[in-house]
């Protein structure tokens, strides 16, 4: 299976694809509201408003796994429209590690990252970049969205 069909439910509890929500780059990020990252979606929102024209898309993946997140989907995207604008389409509360961890974090955690360590999440807002042909690029929580190198990757992908 392509990571494109990977199957997302929204955080309205629409079923789609991953593929259909992105067809060009795409950041994927596991979001939560009560971290100390948390002011990165003012960044998240701006690429997506620089780069959406262009087919590029953020998309948040809500998660409570380092127990962090609000306790349900709709309070997730009450805060996450109301306090950050946010408008990058958000899917419903997933697991990026363990057993019950989503098909596409499955795909994602074998991507290495800049130093060449693969492996599970270890926080809230890593970030993965698909591009358009597949090509996968991680980096770690505390590298902010708007970071030189991860701009010139997403213009680097359009």
């Amino acid at each position: 299976m392509s990571i494109r069909e990977v199957e997302l439910t929204l955080i309205d509890g629409t079923k789609t694809t991953f593929g259909k929500i992105a067809g060009g780059p795409v950041l994927v990020v596991n979001v939560a509201s009560r971290c100390g990252l948390t002011p990165q979606y003012e960044a998240l929102e701006a690429l997506q408003k620089k780069y959406a024209a262009q087919g590029f898309t953020v998309v948040g993946l809500p998660t409570d796994q380092f127990k962090q997140e609000l306790s349900s989907n709709e309070a997730v995207a009450e805060y996450c429209s109301t306090t950050w604008g946010v408008t990058f389409p958000m899917t419903e509360k997933i697991m990026v590690n363990g057993r019950n961890r989503h098909p596409l974090y499955k795909e994602l955690v074998k991507t290495k990252d800049g130093m060449g360590l693969a492996g599970p999440v270890m926080w809230n807002f890593e970030k993965f970049l698909i591009g358009k042909d597949g090509k996968i690029q991680r980096f770690r929580p505390t590298m902010k969205p708007d970071d030189p190198k991860i701009v010139s990757a997403i213009e680097a992908a359009l």
